[in-house]
């Protein structure tokens, strides 16, 4: 721990006073340091300007002349009278008339973020409002998209556009394109429902309340899956995703997203190929990460769907619970309609309206448990889906690596022999192609090492962020169980007095 500086030198205390004892010493240091000779002043050496500035890195926000300041080292002219600077005085380096040497201080380094505006940036997306369109097998969904935002790159605050399903599907085919070679997580859509939408098409023309929970299910996926694409640092800002969300004139439609048009079944059959590739392919001894976290991944997939079969078990069951909750009530009512003792009729009948508050009980509790816990269990499956075919994107370019290599190998092999055979107009060709396929492998080399740091970075930001969502879901998961067993306790004693009642 270095020691406390000396106490500051008294402003008012006159340094040049013929009556100052420490005149003589003071003097000479003077002398020394070549300011004070023959009662004239001279001037300092010129000194290089210090100059402090702190740079806001804002594109949009010019910065301010007054951030800048240039702090100067002057000496006086040789007409002034001495008088020790009050910068000197205050940094205690003139004390007693003597110079004292300049304290250690620590370097002070300020970094701006340059996409940083200084104040914390946010996007909040809600989907709400469906409304259905069109008669027949030609009716579809709309539905409300509205976002508040204050990231730059929006022109506005505040937007609220109407999309279709197969609107949302465009986006995340668009953003696949784009970033699934690259190595960036992106996260699935909400699976298409034949049945549900079929049962939309089949409803009346008159019927303009479809179906509520299939649309109430399907508008809950597609808010989570906008809001889950808002938190990527990188798709938040991507073009197409800004234009899904101003865009107020319709987007284009995208034929590739019908299940069974031609662009669909391409692409299923791809799938099936991927999936056998994925299944005989092996990397072995290649980055040992990779393979520990392909098996995490595994590991997590069966875990998660073990734990959303038995919750959907759950759900069922407290549905069914709340079914026999209602017919008991039911039973009670009738019972206490037919009874003759009056405080026990009256008895019956509370009961009745208890048993009837436990049923909508038992719905809410089951609802609940089916929209915190059964639906992030289906998007982390989902998601975790999503992790293999990023991981299968790396495979895919890792192949093309050994491929490269392979006619790289290939070509040399044929150099050599026209070579050998003194086919000089063969020879040249091949040193071309060995040129281009040399060029080739290292591209896919470059490929290949960006996919592997891309992917190591990107399971780093899911594992933050599954943890943190998975407690932010369990602990609200916990709070409804608690709420709705405190309410269950509260009607029951609200019921124990009526019971004691009887005589």
């Amino acid at each position: 721990m270095s020691q406390a500086p000396p106490p500051l030198v008294d402003n008012d205390d006159d340094l040049f006073d013929k009556d100052n004892e420490n005149e003589d010493l003071f003097s000479s240091a003077l002398d020394d340091m070549n300011i004070v000779k023959s009662g004239v002043i001279n001037p300092l050496p010129d000194l290089p300007t210090l100059q402090l500035s702190v740079e806001k890195s804002v594109a949009s926000s010019p910065i301010d002349e007054s951030t800048h300041e240039d702090v100067s080292v002057h000496s006086p002219t040789p007409t002034q009278k001495y008088q020790p600077p009050l910068l000197i005085k205050d940094m205690n380096i003139v004390k007693s008339g003597v110079i004292n040497p300049l304290p250690d201080l620590p370097t002070l380094q300020l970094s701006v973020d340059p996409n940083s505006t200084g104040v914390d940036q946010y996007i909040d997306i809600r989907v709400t409002d469906a409304t259905r369109l069109g008669d027949g097998m030609a009716a579809y969904i709309v539905f409300r998209v509205e976002t508040k935002t204050n990231i730059p790159l929006f022109r506005k605050t505040f937007f609220s556009v109407q999309r279709r399903f197969s609107d949302f599907l465009g986006l995340h085919e668009k953003l696949v394109e784009k970033y699934l070679r690259l190595g960036r997580i992106i996260p699935p859509a909400p699976e298409k429902s034949v049945i549900g939408m079929t049962k939309i098409k089949m409803s009346g023309p008159n019927d303009v309340s479809p179906p509520t929970e299939f649309l109430e299910r399907r508008r809950a996926s597609l808010e989570r899956y906008l809001q889950r694409t808002a938190a990527h640092p990188v798709l938040n800002v991507d073009p197409d995703f800004r234009e899904f969300l101003s865009s107020e004139t319709e987007l284009p439609k995208a034929s590739n997203t019908s299940t069974l048009s031609g662009a669909g079944m391409l692409r299923f059959f791809n799938k099936i190929g991927e999936t056998v590739n994925k299944i005989t392919y092996r990397m072995e001894g290649y980055d040992s990460w990779f393979e520990e976290k392909s098996q995490e991944i595994e590991n997590l997939e069966n875990g998660l769907r073990k734990l959303h079969s038995n919750m959907e078990c759950l759900v069922l069951a407290r549905k069914e619970l709340a079914v026999y909750t209602g017919a008991l009530a039911k039973t009670i009512a009738m019972l206490s309609n037919c009874e003759e003792h009056t405080l026990l009729s009256r008895c019956l009948a509370h009961l009745t309206e208890l048993e009837e508050k436990t049923e909508t009980l038992h719905h809410e509790q089951a609802n609940s448990d089916f929209s915190t816990v059964c639906e992030m269990m289906k998007d982390y499956i989902a998601l975790i889906g999503a992790i293999k075919c990023v991981f299968h994107e790396r495979v895919k370019v890792y192949q093309n690596c050994q491929h490269s290599q392979l006619m790289l190998n290939k070509k040399k092999e044929y150099k050599a022999k026209m070579e050998f055979a003194n086919r000089t107009d063969k020879v040249s060709i091949a040193a071309q192609e060995i040129v281009e396929w040399e060029a080739k492998v290292e591209r896919c080399e470059e490929e290949f090492n960006n996919i592997s740091k891309m992917i190591k970075k990107e399971m780093e930001r899911f594992e933050a962020v599954r943890v943190e969502e998975f407690k932010a879901v369990f602990i609200r998961y916990m709070e409804d169980q608690l709420k709705h067993q405190i309410q269950l306790v509260k009607y029951w004693e609200a019921f124990l007095p009526e019971a004691k009642a009887i005589a």
